[in-house]
């Protein structure tokens, strides 16, 4: 039965009051654990989960947090203490007020993956899950060690799918922004000029002129419905999961984009089953968070198909070769380290691989951009600056 995290106030023995934060699977549950330790319950409702205050608490501040704990731990620090030193060092206010909530709650008595629970926007179920079995191993530094290196890992990966996807998006805006303001602001008075020369226009210039008169009479509706269909795009992502499936499966099919988002697919569920496995987590739960850390619907739904396989009785490389889904290398590696023994192992392997390949397709595909969005800058720039120019130069012509 799955745990969670629960506020208490009560009277110990002496009959003085306390409080605090212990974790337990149901209030009555909770009661009669602290009446065990000699302590009446009062009032025991459930933790919810704490609002952040003084901004966002991004996974890059995480990753930092995990390593720095990490560091503090194996240097033989209390975590009590470790948590106040931390604290001391980050930037963001709200990670800050986080961390010193955490080591209240820890001081107080309870569990470092009880105190996590509370904070579910935060600390995912794997996050939580990979401390509570550090905790109960004893061997909580090393955990935390390991957990650092799979969100640096993550975060890293994160990073270059981030860049492959908004570099060409953000000049492909600004080319159209800048195509925008040229054919409201800029044609319009060369229009002006051109209507006092008593010639007929030569076609691309006409072309031009049509485009900005097209322009200026529907710009504002252009931008609202821009900005109107961009808010809904980002409303029926939050909200749809058959929309967020949908967009995963076409990014995919993208002839360039696709094989990047399938490795870095592929690179993050070893990553996510590699960590959970050396981490004594069973596979088949391990399985479970390796589908959700994905990020791609494609391969979640791949991964739980795997975990229905493993629960079944098949063997994870036999269960991933009945699906053509999965590459052959990370197959293969499976297959090896199932042999071996070391499947973690393989399969960290695997993940510095992949994440590799998305390193080196994330250059290759920047470099192959780079020259396109100069030629499409400067046909669209140059276009305009071409068609404005040339009834002047055929007028120097004609005198």
């Amino acid at each position: 039965m799955s745990s969670s995290a629960f506020r208490y106030q009560g009277r110990d023995r002496l009959g003085k009051r306390v409080r605090g934060v212990v974790e337990g699977a149901s209030p009555e549950a909770v009661q009669a654990s602290l009446r065990r330790k000699g302590i009446l319950a009062e009032k025991v409702t459930a933790q919810r989960a704490s609002k952040n205050r003084g901004g966002r608490i991004k996974s890059s501040d995480l990753a930092l947090f995990t390593r720095q704990l990490a560091t503090m731990m194996r240097a033989g620090v209390p975590l009590v203490q470790s948590f106040g030193i931390v604290a001391e060092g980050l930037s963001n206010p709200a990670m800050k007020t986080l961390v010193l909530a955490l080591q209240d709650q820890v001081a107080s008595g309870t569990a470092f993956a009880a105190a996590l629970r509370g904070h579910p926007k935060t600390f995912d179920a794997l996050y939580c899950n990979l401390v509570d079995a550090g905790e109960q191993a004893g061997a909580l530094e090393t955990m935390l060690d390991r957990l650092a290196t799979y969100r640096e890992k993550s975060e890293a990966l994160r990073g270059k799918i981030r860049k492959a996807l908004t570099y060409p998006v953000a000049v492909l805006v600004i080319a159209l922004a800048v195509t925008g303001l040229l054919l409201i602001k800029v044609v319009p008075q060369f229009e002006d000029v051109f209507s006092g020369f008593g010639a007929a226009l030569p076609p691309f210039t006409q072309l031009v002129i049509t485009l900005s008169e097209w322009a200026q009479a529907h710009y504002l509706a252009v931008l609202v419905g821009l900005i109107g269909g961009g808010f809904g795009l980002r409303y029926a992502h939050g909200q749809s999961q058959a929309f967020r499936d949908g967009l995963d499966r076409f990014l995919l099919r993208l002839p360039v984009l696709g094989p990047i988002l399938e490795r870095a697919a592929v690179a993050r569920f070893a990553r996510t089953l590699a960590t959970t496995f050396g981490a004594g987590v069973p596979l088949v739960e391990g399985l479970r968070s390796a589908a959700g850390a994905t990020g791609n619907a494609v391969f979640r739904d791949a991964t739980l198909a795997l975990g229905d396989e493993v629960t079944a009785g098949t063997a994870l490389a036999e269960a991933m070769n009945a699906n053509p889904r999965w590459p052959s290398m990370i197959r293969q590696m499976v297959l090896i380290g199932e042999q071996a023994g070391a499947v973690d192992d393989m399969l960290d392997k695997a993940a510095a691989h992949y994440e590799q390949e998305v390193d080196n397709a994330v250059e290759s595909l920047t470099e192959l951009l780079e020259p396109v969005i100069m030629s499409v800058l400067g046909v669209l720039v140059g276009g305009l600056i071409v068609a404005m120019y040339l009834p002047i130069f055929k007028m120097g012509a004609v005198i």
